[in-house]
């Protein structure tokens, strides 16, 4: 068979098979009267051979090896060509990534892309402060990738980078918003608590209804930061939230600070202070979280929490009764 009808049924241009036999991979079996080369059935076999081994990324130096050393083994090549093969898809994923942000950034121009790439890279620099001054600098100066603002925050354990990822991407708008929300069904928990801690952040009612959704959450601490965010958004569903806070001992101080900005009328402050007074009377309740109880009532107003303290300062458990009889003594001097 002739080279033209070789390629023809091969798919192999003529001008490739003359190159592979340039290179020693094939070799013709024979030739015409005319000089012309012939190949054999054994011939296109290996055509077909090598196009396989090509079609997997080996390239013609290993192809020759594969074909011609009968001590090959391919068992190494095989997982070498997985190995670059998962760094090419890597890398080939993270262009993808960076080009869709850059595209959700609507840039008007090629300035306007240069520097959305700029910041891109500066939120991933190995530098704190590079990442922060990223973060700082990208409400004014930078089309911003919502969601490269995100997925920098949900990874950044420097507490000043990720005080300054938060506040970038609060007065980014609310397109963050869902996508911190996700983040809450992170497998990690690191992650989950960024995402409850910037979601506090976050303005607007979408917020608070994903931080509504967040008191259901299976991570204890997912449902506290959100209970925290909750009170000082003035939700008063949270109470009973901030109250077991309290008990455990978890956040109780910023518990008991939310619990006062949410006694702010009576009906709600009397509420509290039923709450905190029940959680006292239970049998259940440690002296430890009985004092942090009592403790609670000092900055909630009215006649229900000032009762309270009158009683417990006449308590069997003397630290209760100490707070107490000093909380009383302050609500009168005031």
């Amino acid at each position: 068979m002739l080279i033209g009808e070789v390629a023809r049924r091969s798919g192999v241009s003529a001008r490739m098979l003359r190159h592979y036999e340039s290179l020693g991979l094939l070799r013709p079996s024979g030739r015409t009267g005319s000089g012309y080369r012939e190949y054999s059935g054994e011939d296109i076999r290996r055509i077909f051979h090598i196009e396989s081994l090509r079609s997997l990324g080996l390239s013609l130096r290993e192809i020759g090896r594969a074909l011609d050393d009968p001590g090959f083994t391919p068992s190494v090549l095989v997982d070498d060509l997985i190995r670059q093969t998962r760094e090419r898809i890597a890398a080939e994923t993270e262009l993808l990534t960076r080009l869709r942000r850059i595209d959700a950034a609507e840039p008007a121009g090629w300035e306007d892309v240069l520097q959305a790439v700029a910041f891109l890279q500066a939120l991933g620099s190995k530098s704190a402060a590079a990442r922060q001054r990223a973060a700082l600098s990208s409400v004014d100066e930078v089309p911003v990738p919502v969601e490269a603002l995100v997925e920098a925050v949900l990874r950044e354990s420097d507490p000043n980078v990720a005080g300054a990822l938060r506040w970038a991407l609060a007065r980014s708008g609310d397109g963050g918003t869902a996508l911190l929300a996700q983040g809450l069904g992170s497998p990690v928990a690191a992650t989950r608590e960024r995402a409850v801690r910037s979601l506090a952040e976050m303005p607007g009612d979408e917020a608070t209804a994903r931080l509504r959704e967040a008191l259901a959450h299976p991570d204890v601490v997912v449902r506290g930061q959100a209970a925290l965010a909750l009170g000082t958004r003035g939700v008063a569903d949270v109470v009973p939230v901030l109250i077991d806070m309290i008990v455990a001992g978890r956040n109780d101080t910023d518990a008991a600070d939310a619990l006062s900005m949410l006694a702010g009328d009576t009906a709600t402050a009397d509420r509290i202070a039923t709450g905190l007074v029940g959680h006292l009377a239970h049998h259940t309740t440690e002296a430890p979280a009985r004092v942090r109880l009592t403790q609670a009532l000092a900055d909630i107003p009215g006649s229900t929490a000032s009762r309270a303290l009158v009683e417990l300062s006449h308590d069997g458990e003397r630290a209760v009764a100490l707070t107490a009889t000093y909380l009383r003594r302050l609500r009168e001097a005031r």
